[in-house]
């Protein structure tokens, strides 16, 4: 009697907890909805009062401000000693670097009568190259994918972008690596350099170029810092973690045979984190790829000057064919510098007499490039590409005939597509956020920053607001807002459906992981080109394309997140009777809602993130703004107030998406 007397105690003792946890969730849940209907009601009462709308050739003060700034930094540029001693050198050094480069492989003209490698020595020294450090089926893959280049009648386009892309992963390497060790060695050190990494990946890469362009002007030397700035961080973050994954059983021995700090660094520390530095090198090549070609809006040359003025004029034929030449060039070098990171264990695999064989057919492969380059070198036709690029002008020609054939034939489809989202969803949510009072608009902000992310993020919130108000485009902004929300939503839908599944199912992952890898390292400009065939310059073709850009990223958040989840939860709710959609909606998702959240903060920084790429394209917005400020002087302000609202955009969700996964997480 006992025994049943205390069993029934503890079980009742035992619901408490459960229970305070579920109450504490619905009544987030119901604060929230509260928050919403509270929003609604207010909005129907003061609706279009104290918007802050600006005409979109208005200038506030602040952005009169930031023209003088441009102005007086223009005019004592040569006279300024921070400018002479500092910034000047600084340009100096970068635009030599980048000139070598590019006089180096450039075709013969006007200012380069006589290179020192034309296109022949340049495919040969990309395909030894690939083999060295690579196999051969790397070096062919090189070999067609630099003469694909010449094909399309874009070489000299490309060697541009080529040699930026060099230069700027060369600066970048020359810090990232040597910080990269630092922040592996030293725990301190790690935990000062994160926060600044962070904020270098969080900010939206458009809104690096117009500050340099005040200090560095427009042209290759702002284009290049631009790109070592979005490109360093994954180097130094790799290159910290690849050196804290060294056994510490391995550094153990080595210290107790006495090896002093710097011959445990380069003895045993660097060349067993050889393979893991070498895939940050390759993330570091692909971001500093990427972010040239956006460069081209401060007069970058190279692929994407090509792209964007065809954009800008709405041709679809010659910015397909420019956005295939960087598809081209991205795979070539993501696979030479995957190839790399393998090549230890390659040769491992190999058979002995293979090896033996590698040293002379590498110095006779060394032999005939050097024969390539002196050609190059020598010979006109060796040194310029043959042709007028009929390749490239036959796929501009069916890009063209395939965009007529899209709009004559499927416009009905495409527009009823872009009018369902367009009119049912981001004109209503638009129409909430500029339409209601300022505010208002930060007052829900605010509170729905602490009772998602706490108190520490509404105090974020409060002053991003405060902020977005003093630039001056508080009502671009809220249109920004507004795509972006009914981007990250899309995002999230395509990233629950295609993760889930690639979650769930082993076969599946593997099918489109390598989709999903391909679609993170195209520069963004080039998923604007189908959509923009599709759909026209309108705001859903820029909502289109970030979705493209973020979906993957999102995928694979959630997809990790389902996997995690224990087999033993899955096979006792499968026992207990559930099927398959109780399972996922009862128990995969609702334990990996850390892995949701971590996927809606990332959706939303990568949709930010092409804000600007969607100006070009009809977005309207903060992302023109920025736009009309690189190519319009006296928008130059509000262009810079622009890119500072997205920044502050991003900061704001960043830190109420990153605090709301800490505490759905705990």
């Amino acid at each position: 009697m006992t025994v049943a007397v205390e069993k029934p105690d503890e079980t009742r003792t035992a619901q408490p907890a459960p229970a305070a946890e579920a109450a504490r969730k619905v009544s987030r849940s119901m604060v929230v909805g509260a928050i919403l209907v509270v929003w609604l009601v207010l909005f129907a009462v003061l609706r279009g009062k104290q918007t802050l709308a600006l005409a979109a050739a208005d200038l506030t003060d602040l952005h009169r401000w930031f023209n003088d700034v441009n102005d007086s930094i223009g005019a004592n540029r040569n006279s300024n000693p921070l400018f002479l001693y500092f910034f000047n050198e600084i340009r100096l050094v970068i635009d030599t670097l980048v000139t070598f480069v590019q006089e180096l492989i450039s075709q013969p003209s006007a200012d380069r009568p006589a290179p020192q490698i034309g296109w022949l020595g340049v495919v040969g020294i990309a395909g030894y190259v690939s083999w060295a450090v690579g196999n051969w089926r790397v070096a062919l893959l090189a070999v067609a994918g630099f003469t694909f280049l010449g094909l399309q009648g874009l070489w000299q386009e490309s060697m541009d972008t080529l040699a930026l892309t060099l230069s700027a992963v060369f600066v970048a390497l020359l810090f990232a690596l040597p910080l990269g060790v630092f922040a592996g060695l030293s725990d301190r050190f790690n935990r000062i350099i994160t926060p600044v990494l962070d904020f270098m990946q969080t900010m939206p890469t458009f809104v690096y170029l117009a500050p340099l362009t005040l200090f560095f002007l427009i042209g290759g030397a702002s284009a290049t810092i631009a790109t070592v700035i979005y490109a360093a961080p994954p180097a130094i973050r790799i290159t910290a973690h690849a050196i804290r994954s060294v056994p510490e059983a391995t550094v153990e021995a080595a210290d107790s045979l006495g090896a002093t700090r710097r011959q445990a660094l380069l003895k045993v520390l660097l060349p067993m984190s050889k393979r893991t530095v070498v895939m940050g090198v390759n993330q570091t090549i692909m971001a500093a790829l990427a972010m040239v070609t956006i460069a081209a809006l401060i007069d970058a040359p190279g692929l994407g000057k090509t792209v964007v003025q065809a954009l800008q004029s709405l041709d679809v034929g010659t910015a397909f064919n420019a956005g295939l030449s960087i598809v081209v060039m991205a795979i070539v070098l993501d696979r030479v510098t995957t190839a790399a990171s393998a090549r230890e264990e390659a040769a491992r695999r190999s058979k002995n007499r293979f090896l033996a064989w590698r040293r002379p057919l590498l110095g006779a492969g060394a032999a005939a490039t050097a024969v390539l380059i002196y050609m190059s070198h020598t010979y006109v036709w060796a040194a310029e590409f043959p042709g007028e690029g009929g390749t490239g002008s036959t796929i501009a020609s069916a890009a063209d005939t395939a965009t007529t054939w899209v709009q004559d034939n499927l416009s009905g489809l495409t527009n009823a597509v872009r009018d369902v989202i367009t009119n049912g969803l981001l004109n209503p949510f638009q129409s909430l956020l500029t339409d209601s009072p300022w505010w208002l608009v930060g007052a829900v902000l605010i509170a729905l920053g602490v009772v998602l992310g706490g108190v520490r993020a509404g105090l974020t919130t409060t002053v991003c607001v405060g902020l977005l108000v003093a630039t001056g485009v508080w009502s671009d902004g809220m249109t920004t807002l507004a795509s972006t929300l009914v981007a990250t939503v899309l995002v999230m839908l395509l990233g629950i459906v295609f993760g889930v599944w690639m979650g769930r199912s082993a076969l599946v992952d593997r099918m489109l992981r390598p989709s999903l890898d391909a679609a993170q390292v195209m520069p963004p400009f080039v998923y604007l080109v189908p959509f923009l065939a599709l759909f026209g310059a309108t705001r859903f073709t820029a909502i289109v394309a970030a979705v493209v850009y973020a979906a993957p990223v999102a995928m694979k958040i959630i997809a990790d997140g389902v996997r995690n989840v224990p087999a033993t939860t899955v096979e006792a709710a499968t026992s207990a009777g559930c099927n398959t959609w109780q399972i996922i909606t009862k128990v995969q998702l609702p334990m990996a809602r850390g892995a949701l959240t971590l996927a809606t903060n990332q959706g939303l920084i990568y949709v930010l993130s092409m804000v600007v790429v969607g100006g070009l394209v009809g977005a309207g917005a903060l992302g023109y703004d920025v736009v009309a400020g690189f190519s319009q002087g006296q928008l130059f302000g509000k262009g810079l107030a622009a890119g500072l609202a997205i920044v502050l955009l991003g900061v704001m969700f960043d830190r109420i998406t990153q605090a709301a996964a800490r505490r759905t997480s705990a």
